[in-house]
């Protein structure tokens, strides 16, 4: 298979090689040069590790995830009350 550089200095991969490995616009690659040879790798995302914590107010075991938002007593009455 080839591709061709163009006169911006960009590569296209081919669409079988995207779609074989689930890359998508805007995925980032890491690039290494080894002799004469380059080697792309796609990056991805590192999992989020979450942590079980005791809730302060109710000592029940809590799921905390970092980034995740903080929620109200009202905001988790709304989504307790939509759940089937």
């Amino acid at each position: 298979m080839q591709t061709k550089i163009s006169t911006k200095g960009q590569v296209v991969l081919p669409s079988e090689i995207r779609r074989r490995l689930g890359l998508q616009p805007g995925d980032a690659l890491n690039l290494k040069v080894d002799g004469e040879t380059i080697i792309l790798r796609p990056r991805r995302k590192r999992r989020t590790k979450g942590k079980v914590v005791t809730d302060r107010i109710t000592g029940l075991p809590v799921l905390t995830l970092p980034g995740a938002p903080i929620l109200t007593s009202k905001q988790v009455k709304q989504i307790l009350a939509d759940f089937p």
